[in-house]
């Protein structure tokens, strides 16, 4: 069985078209077989043998009528938070005999939300699309956007939209006292971890975890050591609290946490190789401390050690186990930028 290689524009982003984090579906020009809120979901399409609704075949996607007259389909997508755009993923899974041919997107700053004196800046040229597969495209801009339209040629059905990008900054929030750092709609993104067997995918999504799923889990450790994930902050800064969260963790949380913290400010390379490499022997800034099921732990400065600004944390969990949220409160640092 083959496998698309994942391009890098995916490491070090996050999903800013993730229903998960905020982003919604406002307008389609049709949606017949499948709504579009569908192709914005976190999981993985799924297929459906024989299923069929009122309108056809169930399929997990947003998903057009055919078009009989001239013309294409195309969607506006409100993204979960503004950000600078790296690439697109259009997912065209288990649609074999009713995906568009091409697609085409553009984008726009516009918090508000577009009208039609909008101006559209083109993001991706018509490229090809085949069937049941993942289709990735770069994207090369630094511009903010707030929101996508993605054009599908002439009609069909799409699995998944991802646009991958880094959530803007909100630096004025940090006026109001100390911000989240590691919060996936600032910014904050996971690069590097040493198990995530139940999935990670969350651990930085706002609210608190809905179920055990909603989180960081790695499978049962088996051997001597700990496990650990490293977090890229939204920017250089200082950190105040820390906040770890085992909300429906009940039999499998973690025995004990710690933290370590660095600046990699200039550094170039392969940041994920070099820290899984070095991370281990960064500045501890959280000492280990014990954990309980199902809880909200917050580390305030009495127990985070002050140190200078940093750009990344680790976060180690003795011996394994799940946590559902993180949260590095701190402030950004002059100049902060990672």
């Amino acid at each position: 069985m083959s496998t698309v290689a994942t391009p890098l524009f995916t490491r070090g982003t996050i999903n800013l078209a993730s229903a998960g984090l905020g982003a919604r579906g406002i307008f389609a020009t049709d949606e017949f077989f499948g709504p579009l809120s569908r192709m914005l979901a976190d999981e993985p399409a799924i297929y459906k043998p024989g299923v069929y609704d009122e309108h056809g075949k169930w399929m997990d996607g947003w998903e057009t009528r055919r078009r009989r007259g001239p013309g294409h389909d195309h969607a506006i997508i409100a993204l979960a938070t503004p950000g600078r755009i790296r690439g697109f993923e259009v997912d065209t899974a288990h649609f074999t005999g009713n995906y568009p041919t091409a697609c085409a997107i553009e984008g726009c700053l516009q918090p508000e939300g577009p009208d039609d004196a909008t101006v559209w800046t083109p993001l991706l040229a018509a490229s090809p699309l085949g069937p049941s597969a993942p289709h990735f495209f770069d994207c090369a801009t630094d511009a903010l956007f707030s929101h996508v339209r993605l054009r599908i040629y002439p009609d069909g059905g799409v699995a998944r939209l991802r646009v991958h990008g880094i959530p803007a900054l909100d630096r004025s929030a940090d006026e109001n006292g100390p911000i989240d750092l590691a919060a996936a709609l600032a910014g904050g993104a996971v690069i590097a971890l040493s198990n995530g067997h139940y999935g990670h995918q969350r651990l930085l999504a706002p609210g608190r975890g809905i179920n055990m799923g909603d989180g960081w889990e790695t499978s049962r450790r088996r051997a001597p050591g700990h496990e650990w994930i490293v977090v890229r902050l939204a920017a250089r800064a200082t950190i105040e609290s820390i906040v770890v969260d085992t909300a429906h963790f009940k039999g499998n949380y973690p025995d004990a946490c710690s933290m370590q913290a660095a600046d990699l400010t200039g550094t170039t390379g392969d940041l994920p190789t070099l820290v899984t490499a070095a991370s281990m022997f960064w500045q501890e800034i959280l000492p280990e401390q014990k954990l309980a099921a199902d809880r909200i732990h917050t580390f305030d400065s009495r127990i985070v050690k002050q140190a200078p600004a940093v750009t990344h944390v680790r976060l180690n969990i003795h011996p394994d186990g799940g946590i559902s949220r993180l949260r590095v409160f701190g402030h950004v640092a002059e100049g902060g930028k990672t």
